[in-house]
């Protein structure tokens, strides 16, 4: 689909910029009346790393929005999957919160991003800390393979208000210890830590607060984070961010970047 010269919805047909993917979706799931994710069909060309996003869109206008979308699939799957949430006024998801089987999605060529094994020196543990819709490109990294060769284990960290809006986590870290790729070494090497910060539930608190009070690492059974052996990615909240690296920070942990691999990383890019 990707070499059609245009491509429309009920508002009408619009030319395709260039460089730019049109695909097609494959399935559309709502969580909850803020959350949804779709998986659409996957350019042929199309090379990322676990953990990247893109710039997507919809052909619903002369000049359509884009904005920066984690993939949620790992680099090996057949299609690509993504997790947003759905913001009545978005100039984007206010539209994409109603896309169907079959109905079109714009897609920038180029893959980008901190979140990836390239931003990181190896180590013992890997942390992925995410509020939110902030687990998306955890959800592509708990599923490669290089993941669980560089680090023996991984905690994948998930906070959200409510219980319904962790659903994405608990069928995607299940989904994940039964595939046949990499379901033994999750099954052994993968923790999932969730948690709710507003509805009352059997585990609550803000990472922030389970961080410094030490709860996580006492409920995890694991030391504080090190330099020496712990590293970490971090996407959510900019709140979030903002305290998770000063933390990170504080107990020696060095940030990194594709050309200067580190500590931890975080990444900034976030949908409307």
């Amino acid at each position: 689909m990707s070499d059609i010269a245009t491509a429309g919805d009920s508002a009408g047909t619009f030319p395709i910029p260039s460089g730019v993917f049109a695909e097609t979706v494959n399935s559309v799931r709502h969580y909850t009346d803020r959350l949804f994710a779709f998986r659409m069909s996957r350019p042929a060309s199309f090379r990322f790393r676990s953990g990247e996003f893109v710039m997507i869109g919809l052909p619903n206008a002369e000049r359509p929005v884009f904005r920066a979308y984690s993939i949620a699939s790992p680099s090996w799957d057949e299609e690509l999957e993504f997790y947003s949430i759905k913001v009545p006024d978005g100039p984007l998801t206010e539209h994409l919160q109603k896309v169907q089987p079959g109905d079109t999605i714009l897609m920038r060529k180029k893959p980008v991003g901190t979140l990836v094994h390239d931003a990181l020196l190896g180590g013992e543990r890997l942390y992925l800390f995410s509020t939110g819709t902030g687990i998306a490109p955890f959800a592509s990294i708990i599923r490669d393979p290089e993941t669980y060769e560089r680090f023996a284990q991984v905690i994948l960290i998930h906070t959200c208000r409510d219980a319904a809006e962790l659903d994405y986590g608990h069928d995607l870290v299940a989904a994940t210890r039964a595939d046949p790729l990499v379901g033994e070494e999750a099954t052994a090497q993968l923790v999932h830590y969730a948690c709710t910060t507003r509805e009352e539930t059997e585990r609550m608190g803000r990472i922030t607060t389970l961080i410094g009070s030490g709860k996580l690492f006492d409920d995890l059974t694991v030391p504080p984070l090190n330099p020496e052996t712990d590293r970490a990615m971090i996407c959510g909240s900019m709140a979030m961010l903002k305290d998770v690296k000063t933390i990170c920070e504080e107990a020696g942990l060095i940030e990194g970047s594709n050309s200067k691999p580190g500590q931890f990383v975080v990444e900034r890019a976030f949908v409307d």
